[in-house]
């Protein structure tokens, strides 16, 4: 990334917090480069474990040309955090999975930039686009039918 497209990436996330730019001087001063951001005010986070997850972003990447914004957190156990609409958290079910919307908190690290525990995988384009939920829900089906299928190789005889 550019560092004007970092800079847009920035100020797309900071417009969430309560208070922008605190955001931005905690991300220019924490060790950790990171900040606590609210979701479901421009996006919900679908959070999977991270095997279901890389392999997900996988099919993702061969259905469009650039995903919406994907984050790795690595604490515990891993787990990916998928960007989508608003709304999208409080209609979403599957078993494993996780959904970050209205009156949740995500620890959001600063674009472009390495951290410790979490990272960007796809980063925002600070434009606003977003994993459609369609499009992942089917890339979500895909990867776990294939993880199925290489659990259960005799079965495909």
């Amino acid at each position: 990334m550019t560092g004007s497209a970092d800079r847009a990436a920035v100020e797309w996330l900071a417009a969430v917090a309560p208070d922008p730019a605190a955001c931005r001087w905690e991300w220019e001063r924490n060790p950790l480069g990171v900040a606590l951001l609210p979701a479901g005010r421009r996006w919900d986070v679908l959070i999977t474990p991270a095997e279901l997850g890389h392999a997900t972003l996988d099919v993702l990447c061969r259905l469009v040309d650039r995903p919406g914004p994907v984050l790795l957190a690595e604490t515990g156990e891993a787990r990916l955090g998928f960007f989508v609409p608003v709304g999208t958290a409080a209609r979403w079910v599957g078993t494993g999975m996780r959904a970050a919307g209205r009156g949740t908190w995500i620890v959001v690290p600063y674009p472009g930039r390495a951290t410790g525990a979490a990272r960007w995988l796809v980063v925002p384009d600070g434009s606003g686009t977003l994993n459609d939920p369609a499009l992942l829900e089917l890339a979500m089906h895909e990867a776990a039918g294939r993880a199925g299928r290489r659990a259960r190789p005799h079965e495909d005889r």
